[in-house]
């Protein structure tokens, strides 16, 4: 389970490479011996039941994710663009006393106890060696993975064999995913979506995976035409940056099975940009990191503009009112989730899991969503974004994507603000398309032709050079909210 895949390649086809990153080429052989090693190593090196990995995608994390299964022992991948407080909270949390890295990252536990195993200090190519495989049972620890933590502290999500398994089984099922692809991973491993997308499902197939440590769009395009990139995993984020580099064409994406989107919402206008100029479509997915992560996902042959797409196999999804009660067809409320990919909760934090679990199940996303008739999935917000203005609701998410529509703009996030009259006001906050000057009062008339209700106009429209982001990408709406009710009820408008 996991870790099978890796050694049956290893044998049948030893020379196949697995792995191209920053550092050269590794043939499933080279791999397989890279993490057997590794293994003998942490099983003598540390009596912790986990094991720290603070490594960009390359090689070398994946040696160190299989080895340290091979040792008996869980993964806990360390998120390097925390900071500080973040990262030590991390350590203490999960209870680590080992982690695996490099030199240019280990640098950041040069304060703490932590015996550092540095990766580049063991052979490029260590003699073969056949492992006894352990038998980890499915409801057993594999992975320790922390959430950003956008309102607080990273949690511990406790992903198990069984949860990593079946949602790589069942991705690769509902995509048809195929060992003829090359995936390209540039999302961070410590990601759920990078670890199982980009990981986990291309060596169960025993499919060619290229590496960028960092992503940059220069990068990217240069490694889709190097290695005839078949299969791409990305942000939204990402996906913008390449839309903005002069030097993409459409050929690059001519040989693409499929380009995926996860990670936040795709917002309309990059998707059909995206589309126009590449002649590529964006394939939206879904999940979090308590459901392993994928959940829904749009596919080359099934696939809906706008929805996250239908749900893998096992997955059940239930749409319920604020009393938990199931709602119908088009219906928006909660996005309830179940499935054997579900955690079974949160490290250390019961009051937590209870919270999040129900009695028979179902993982209580906190995301707004509807399911239309042929069980697309549609998200159209959060649940706590919600802003009540008056007694009416407002998604912040289709005032975001009004806005996003307008020539002057680039990016929107929008927020309530405290207000003694009506409860709440819309605020938003703008960053400019270059070139572009932002005027408020033709914002809000370009809401008024897009037919928005005059409550979900933007009281104030707010204009910034950037969003504040989580280290996966995420708009940080809580600095946002803090920002905007800093200011007076009565602030003018930008």
């Amino acid at each position: 389970m996991l870790f099978e895949p890796l050694f049956a390649h290893a044998r049948q086809e030893p020379d196949a490479v697995a792995i191209t990153d920053d550092t050269g080429q590794y043939t499933y052989q080279r791999l397989a011996s890279m993490a057997a090693g590794l293994g003998v190593y942490l099983a003598r090196q540390t009596q912790r039941p986990h094991v720290g990995l603070l490594l960009p995608p390359s090689a070398g994390f994946a040696a160190s994710f299989y080895g340290t299964l091979l040792a008996g022992k869980s993964v806990v991948p360390l998120n390097y663009l925390l900071g500080d407080r973040e990262i030590a909270h991390v350590i203490k949390d999960s209870d680590i006393d080992t982690v695996i890295t490099i030199p240019q990252l280990g640098a950041r536990l040069r304060d703490t106890a932590i015996k550092i195993i540095d990766l580049t200090q063991f052979p490029p190519a260590p003699p073969a060696v056949a492992p006894k495989l352990p038998a980890p049972e499915s409801d057993d620890l594999a992975v320790l993975m922390y959430t950003s933590g956008t309102s607080g502290l990273p949690k511990g999500v406790i992903l198990t064999y069984g949860n990593l398994q079946s949602d790589v089984d069942a991705s690769i099922q509902h995509a048809n995913l195929q060992s003829r692809h090359t995936f390209l991973g540039v999302i961070p491993l410590f990601h759920a979506f990078g670890l199982t997308a980009m990981m986990l499902a291309p060596i169960q197939l025993g499919a060619p995976i290229v590496y960028i440590a960092r992503f940059s769009p220069v990068a990217t395009i240069a490694a889709i035409r190097r290695h005839n990139v078949s299969l791409m995993f990305g942000v939204p984020s990402m996906f913008a940056a390449l839309l903005r580099l002069d030097d993409a064409r459409s050929d690059d994406f001519a040989r693409m099975f499929a380009v995926i989107s996860g990670g936040e919402p795709l917002s309309p206008a990059v998707r059909e940009a995206f589309l126009k100029r590449f002649g590529t479509p964006l394939l939206e997915g879904y999940g979090l990191t308590e459901t392993s992560p994928v959940v829904t996902l749009n596919t080359p042959t099934a696939n809906r503009p706008g929805s996250v797409g239908r749900p893998l196999p096992g997955v059940e999804i239930r749409i319920v009112d604020e009393q938990g009660r199931a709602l119908g067809t088009d219906e928006v409320g909660e996005v309830w989730l179940r499935g054997p990919m579900v955690t079974k909760g949160y490290y250390n934090l019961p009051e937590e899991t209870a919270s999040a679990l129900t009695g028979d199940g179902f993982f209580k996303t906190g995301d707004l969503g509807r399911l239309d008739a042929d069980g697309y999935l549609y998200i159209t917000g959060r649940k706590k974004d919600l802003i009540i203005v008056a007694g009416e609701k407002v998604t912040p998410r289709e005032v975001e994507e009004v806005l996003a529509r307008h020539p002057s703009v680039a990016e929107a996030a929008v927020v309530g603000r405290k207000d003694p009259g009506r409860g709440e006001v819309v605020v938003a906050f703008v960053v400019p398309a270059p070139g572009q000057t932002v005027n408020a009062d033709e914002l809000r008339s370009f809401c008024r032709q897009e037919g928005l209700m005059n409550f979900k106009i933007p009281r104030e429209i707010v204009v910034i050079d950037e969003l504040p982001r989580s280290p996966t990408g995420k708009v940080l709406k809580r600095i946002l909210a803090e920002r905007a009710n800093a200011s007076a009820p009565d602030a003018p408008a930008a």
